[in-house]
């Protein structure tokens, strides 16, 4: 099984991300050969300062570094140190039909929140489908929101491969079913396009107040309260055992039990979660020339597989 994922360098990676990508990432690792790669090129579709994205990818490197990702398990790779992606993206895009990248989600998304309706980021999920053909990943894992990015990929590699041969491996998704939308400190989905984020390796105090800002309805202190339906302890779950948040949503169903405890314990098991992480990226940080030998030791690795698939595509079409 070769899996394959990406994360963009768009800001501070925070608990959803945790949840929702790098823990899943790091747990892959485990089951087969892993490709991961920071999305550098994805994010200038909207990252415009170039100080703000070297910043970005370096804390991305350093927070997956951090959060245990094994560079002997895992291609761990910049986007922008494997070329090869850039070329097979526009073998790719001669099959891609306008219909298919005008009904993406991702487009009609962005372009909604005001980002410019550039051909970057309308020709986007043809990019991905390069990122992801180029090393034939066998398995992508996305949530159940991102299922058309693969699904989008495996229609432009099936196009491709019935006009000039099979080239292409068709990868399967690997929907992200266990962990739910995670929330934000507003009851959003947790992003930070929202600014409701809680950051993995925010500074304490501020994570503090974060957690304390978190929206709860207004249930008075002596009535009972719904676990479920609360903001706080669905984020609690997330860090907890299944005793612990059984004892939790026990004392949310007797009177008198406050938002405000629940808050304060939330944040204890946050901390407790990440601690490690945080004086392990500490280390990390003061040693940079080790994350970036780790990055150019990944696209190494990565061009291995994607200079075979583009040789492999470019002959196909009559290039070679």
């Amino acid at each position: 099984m070769r899996i394959l994922s990406g994360i963009q360098p768009s800001g501070k990676l925070h608990v959803g991300n945790y949840f929702g990508m790098m823990k899943p990432a790091l747990e892959l690792q485990e089951q087969g050969e892993a490709f991961l790669f920071i999305a550098d090129y994805h994010a200038l579709t909207t990252v415009n300062d170039p100080a703000a994205l070297r910043t970005m990818v370096k804390d991305v490197a350093l927070d997956f570094l951090a959060a245990g990702l094994d560079s002997d398990k895992t291609a761990f790779y910049r986007q922008s140190d494997v070329p090869e992606v850039q070329e097979l993206s526009w073998l790719l895009s001669i099959v891609t039909p306008m219909g298919l990248l005008e009904r993406c989600h991702s487009y009609k998304d962005k372009t909604a929140k005001g980002f410019v309706a550039s051909h970057g980021l309308f020709a986007y999920p043809v990019l991905m489908a390069a990122d992801i053909l180029a090393v034939q990943s066998t398995v992508v894992p996305v949530g159940r929101d991102q299922k058309q990015h693969v699904e989008v990929t495996r229609d432009i590699a099936t196009k491709f491969n019935n006009q000039y041969g099979e080239v292409f491996t068709i990868p399967e998704p690997s929907i992200r079913d266990s962990v739910a939308v995670v929330p934000g400190v507003d009851g959003q989905k947790m992003s930070k396009s929202y600014d409701n984020t809680l950051e993995i390796f925010g500074e304490p105090g501020v994570l503090k107040k974060r957690v304390m800002k978190i929206v709860t309805d207004c249930t008075p202190l002596e009535e009972p309260k719904d676990p479920e339906s609360c903001n706080v302890f669905a984020l609690y779950k997330l860090f907890a055992s299944d005793e612990e948040a059984a004892d939790l949503a026990a004392r949310y169903r007797v009177a008198g039990f406050g938002y405000g405890t629940a808050k304060k314990e939330l944040l204890a098991k946050i901390n407790d979660h990440f601690a490690p992480m945080r004086e392990k990226r500490a280390e990390l940080e003061k040693n940079m020339d080790y994350v970036e030998e780790v990055l150019r030791k990944g696209a190494e690795r990565a061009r291995t597989e994607t200079q075979k698939t583009l040789q492999a595509a470019r002959k196909a079409v009559g290039l070679e």
